[in-house]
């Protein structure tokens, strides 16, 4: 019985249409086509955070002609929110969004025109030290969070290009 529902269970599973991602591992086509994607430098702290970690997610370090380019923008916000009796603010809202095009660099085309954000909350204690440290933790950790989202996308992108 228990065979029985298994094999059912895998040709309901077969019959989804789902398809693994990453089929084939570095080698397959979804990772052939993320490595060969150039990201320029882009403006700002904020900017070779993401770009950093955009880098170390494509695998496309040292790609000689790469296929592919993301250009990409940024807008880092801090705002202030909670204010407290004493008019004073108690809480940051840092948000970052990018806007980012995937262009196919043969014939220019735009293959991809999107945006990711991610924001953090912070909480403003009295010591500034720990604040400024808290906003750049923050950036550090949206810089990853928005990269994540970006590969996320241009791996989908590329897998319905082919």
């Amino acid at each position: 019985m228990r065979a029985l529902l298994a094999s059912a269970m895998l040709l309901m599973l077969a019959a989804c249409g789902l398809q693994p991602m990453y089929a084939g591992g570095g080698s397959g086509e979804v990772a052939r086509g993320l490595a060969a994607i150039e990201v320029p430098a882009i403006e700002g702290r904020a900017g070779w955070l993401v770009r950093n970690a955009l880098t170390d997610r494509l695998g496309a370090a040292g790609e000689a002609n790469p296929r592919y380019r993301l250009d990409v923008r940024l807008d880092d916000r801090l705002e202030g929110l909670g204010v407290l009796s004493d008019d004073t603010i108690g809480r940051e809202r840092r948000m970052l969004r990018a806007r980012y095009q995937l262009v196919d660099t043969a014939s220019d085309e735009i293959l991809l025109d999107a945006t990711a954000g991610a924001d953090a909350g912070i909480d403003v204690v009295s010591s500034e030290y720990a604040v400024i440290a808290a906003e750049q933790t923050a950036l550090e950790n949206l810089s990853e969070e928005v990269a994540d989202r970006i590969v996320t996308q241009l791996a989908l992108t590329l897998r319905q290009q082919r």
